[in-house]
């Protein structure tokens, strides 16, 4: 089946979107001096606070959606159920954000974290639902 267009548009576009996620964890991981001068004092004590398990969540969600989108490009099937793994670790590691940490993420970043969640999840979701559409379709091989 030939590709089509619009999976070259979502491919690159997401891998770009996902890249950004990526450069994030890392800079945030590694704790830059340079990215996390944009921080609070309390923004990066909440961020060096995350429980191993929910930085586990993170670069899976992270990683994996980096990886679903590349597989997308290459039209590999398997682009599905890696970009699903990505979005269960996303909803993973906002439940401790938003529900179970003792801090809240809406405490310490604002009311904006919810809203750029929500964003995260919605574009998270819609390219997994393509990528399953794209392979039921065939196109991913």
């Amino acid at each position: 089946m030939k590709t089509p267009w619009h999976l070259w548009v979502i491919g690159v576009v997401t891998l770009l979107w996902n890249a950004i996620g990526a450069f994030d964890y890392v800079q945030t991981q590694t704790g830059n001096a340079d990215y996390m001068a944009q921080f609070t004092p309390e923004q990066m004590a909440y961020f060096s606070g995350f429980p191993i398990w929910v930085n586990v969540s993170w670069a899976i969600a992270v990683w994996f959606g980096v990886a679903g989108s590349f597989l997308l490009l290459l039209r590999q099937r398997v682009a599905a159920p890696v970009l699903g793994l990505s979005l269960l670790a996303m909803i993973v590691t906002a439940t401790h954000n938003f529900a179970l940490g003792e801090v809240q993420m809406q405490d310490v970043v604002g009311q904006g974290a919810i809203y750029f969640t929500l964003v995260l999840f919605v574009i998270a979701l819609l390219l997994w639902v393509y990528s399953l559409k794209m392979r039921s379709k065939g196109v991913l091989r």
